[in-house]
């Protein structure tokens, strides 16, 4: 009998997550560039062929991992919110929140949002997003009927919040922005967001 060091088994207990989180460090650490299911499968253990009872390709895995930071961010969110609170106070906790995740997640943020996609995936991952922006524009719409903002068309007052808000925390886990100043100040974006920048 072939000694077992001398070959690699196909089987794995869980091999979709342990790519998965084999992949998401590769990522973090070296860039989606870096990524190779033949490299993964020779770090986990397995042979190089195992990974393709999951993912038929690079690809295949990169939007795996997207969909699985979507989820995270969902998840994320959905802890961090607290329907009781006013706006104000809500926004600023779903915007920390938002801002450490990024943070923390810089590359697989990057992933989430990319355009590149297998076709087999467009309509997951545009469901992810999809949900993302609904989770908030169902904040929006709480606020318009509590009167705590103005009127109109909630899916621009979604858009405008939305876009501050991921464009502060794009600035932050791309480097461009001091991540921990920015966790810091969030009290007063959401302030400027919600009351504007014109002196009173």
């Amino acid at each position: 009998m072939m000694p077992m060091s001398t070959s690699r088994p196909y089987h794995h207990g869980d091999l979709r997550s342990a790519l998965l989180t084999a992949a998401e460090r590769t990522l973090r650490d070296k860039g989606a560039a870096a990524l190779s299911l033949r490299e993964l499968a020779r770090d986990i253990g397995v042979s190089h062929a195992a990974p393709g009872r999951h993912f038929k390709d690079k690809q295949a895995l990169l939007d795996a991992l997207a969909l699985d930071g979507y989820d995270r961010l969902m998840q994320t969110l959905a802890t961090a919110d607290d329907p009781t609170l006013p706006l104000q106070p809500r926004l600023t906790g779903l915007t920390r929140a938002y801002l450490r995740f990024a943070t923390d997640n810089a590359a697989l943020l990057e992933l989430m949002y990319s355009l590149k996609h297998d076709p087999d995936a467009s309509e997951q991952m545009a469901a992810a997003a999809e949900r993302t922006v609904q989770s908030l524009a169902a904040i929006v719409a709480e606020a318009q009927q509590r009167g705590e903002i103005i009127e109109g068309d909630p899916a621009m007052l979604t858009l405008t919040v939305g876009a501050a808000l991921h464009g502060i925390a794009t600035f932050a886990a791309n480097g461009h922005a001091d991540a921990q100043a920015a966790v810091d100040s969030v009290d007063t974006l959401v302030h400027l967001l919600l009351h504007g920048l014109l002196p009173r």
